[in-house]
């Protein structure tokens, strides 16, 4: 028998990031996103890594939609990806996405093993 996927499932499989034009390019302005729920799965082990995943970045001519952001920062929670690796992933994903005048990524990684991890990926024009 096989199991129906949940609308949340399906959202988040189907999602693509989506942009929209900054209205305000007159001035430059920093948008901060906090993403305190982030969840993916160490490679090595499979046992999930949780995270707060913080993102800054100045806008040039376009903005992220939330909704899309949202969907595909849940689309890591099964995921096998390295700390440095997803922090850098995002980075990379926005900057093609957006093309912002700077960005940071933070991904603030939960003790593992005695030890936690903040990793921080940035770009400027």
């Amino acid at each position: 028998m096989t199991e129906e996927k949940l609308y949340g499932e399906i959202a988040v499989e189907e999602n693509q990031l989506e942009r929209f034009e900054n209205r305000t390019q007159v001035r430059r302005y920093t948008i901060d996103f906090i993403c305190p729920e982030f969840t993916c799965l160490c490679p090595r082990s499979g046992f999930p890594d949780f995270a707060i995943i913080k993102i800054k970045y100045v806008p040039d001519k376009y903005c992220v939609e939330l909704k899309s952001l949202k969907l595909y920062i849940n689309g890591f929670r099964n995921k096998k990806v390295f700390h440095e690796d997803v922090t850098n992933n995002i980075l990379d994903d926005l900057v093609e996405l957006l093309d912002p005048w700077s960005i940071e990524v933070i991904g603030d990684f939960h003790v593992r093993g005695n030890i936690k991890t903040i990793v921080t990926a940035s770009h400027s024009k």
